[in-house]
């Protein structure tokens, strides 16, 4: 089934057009979190100060020895709503290799969150249809310390749910497919637009069987094919499995299977370990496992580091990269990645870097004050080979 998806691809590249992807036609797709301008609701629940999670990056404290925190951006605490900064993040990403922004999409309490930053910033920017992006709907569960534990502290009830029923979900396809999917830039797979989903197991909860969701889905493809496209390229999306035992391979699998997706895809790489060089290797079993036991395209994810103990006080050394994460080792990674979808050719060749500006979870290619721009010079390195 994978290699009759050659003919699919072929047609793909040839409709996007030559500004759409590198020199060697892959799409590098960097995650954006796009937390970092105020919203009236995050105000409101979460970071008051009114430059929205801004105020937990800069609490970021070190927990041990060389301890890089608070992270410093090369550029500042800039807003990731202003169309200004985009434009510079377009010019940036375009010109060290990253063709593609997946913009995280949230639907909480029936209406948009954190929506400004792709309204207002990345598709008001001059350069905006030079640079492909899809959302990615990470309709996940956030309880109340998770993203401010400096303003709730040991409090941990439910803020907002991810999960919705069929009504809601019938106001979201509608949302996405108007105001998005309609995009010339807007990534598309043999002229499919795609919409990924980044918890599964949610998603399933909120219709209350995999039968409903799939009721769901086959709702959304109506949609699409209504507002003229052949259909809609649906991606399944995990956080990153932390181990690749077989059991936990067997529950995504099947999952995934029941769903009817048309592919799988990671926000982070998996497999996580102080050292670097383990994490990757764990991700590489990851990916190959998952690989082996679906019939559809699985894409690669390669992810920068980890750190995200600026959100949870007592994290500490054991929680974070400490060893060989530097801009050189993530480009063995990537060029890892860059083999594994050179030898999947029936594919389309999509390559996932978590993250663009993930500031909060210390993985992001924008350039700070420690590594500078080694982290996009690395992207250029390796897809220019």
């Amino acid at each position: 089934m994978k290699k009759l998806l050659l003919l699919i691809v072929a047609a793909a590249l040839v409709a996007c057009g030559e500004e759409c992807a590198t020199e060697h036609d892959y799409y590098v797709a960097a995650y954006i979190w796009p937390s970092c301008h105020d919203d009236a609701m995050a105000r409101e629940y979460l970071w008051p100060e009114g430059e929205g999670e801004w105020e937990v990056i800069k609490r970021g404290n070190p927990r041990f020895e060389g301890h890089y925190q608070p992270r410093l951006p090369y550029w500042g605490y800039e807003m990731d709503n202003d169309p200004v900064v985009v434009e510079r993040w377009i010019t940036t990403a375009l010109e060290y290799g990253v063709n593609t922004f997946v913009y995280d999409w949230y639907w909480f309490d029936g209406q948009p969150f954190l929506e400004s930053a792709i309204n207002d910033g990345f598709l008001k920017a001059p350069s905006c249809e030079k640079m492909n992006f899809y959302i990615m709907w990470a309709n996940h569960n956030v309880k109340k310390n998770y993203w401010n534990y400096h303003r709730y502290g040991d409090d941990d009830s439910l803020l907002w749910t991810g999960a919705v029923d069929m009504e809601e979900f019938r106001k979201i396809v509608d949302r996405v497919v108007s105001q998005y999917f309609t995009r010339p830039n807007y990534l598309k797979i043999n002229g499919c637009p795609i919409f990924s989903i980044f918890s599964t197991s949610v998603f399933v909860k909120g219709f209350g069987s995999e039968v409903k969701a799939n009721e769901a889905l086959s709702y959304l493809r109506k949609k699409v094919r209504e507002a003229g496209f052949p259909d809609v390229h649906i991606q399944a999306m995990t956080g990153g499995p932390s181990d690749p035992s077989a059991q936990n391979m067997e529950r995504i699998v099947k999952r995934t299977k029941a769903l009817q997706f048309d592919s799988f895809a990671f926000y982070n790489m998996g497999g996580f370990d102080t050292d670097y060089i383990t994490h990757c290797a764990n991700a590489k079993t990851i990916r190959e496992s998952i690989d082996a036991e679906l019939d559809i395209p699985v894409f690669p994810c390669v992810s920068i580091g980890w750190d995200d103990t600026p959100r949870f006080p007592r994290k500490g050394e054991n929680d974070v990269t400490r060893q060989n994460g530097t801009p050189e080792h993530f480009a063995v990674a990537l060029r890892i990645a860059k083999e594994y979808a050179d030898s999947h050719p029936e594919q389309f060749p999509l390559i996932t870097i978590n993250a663009w500006n993930e500031w909060v979870e210390g993985s992001y290619l924008l350039p700070d004050k420690v590594n500078g721009f080694g982290y996009l010079e690395a992207v250029r390195s390796v897809m220019r080979e």
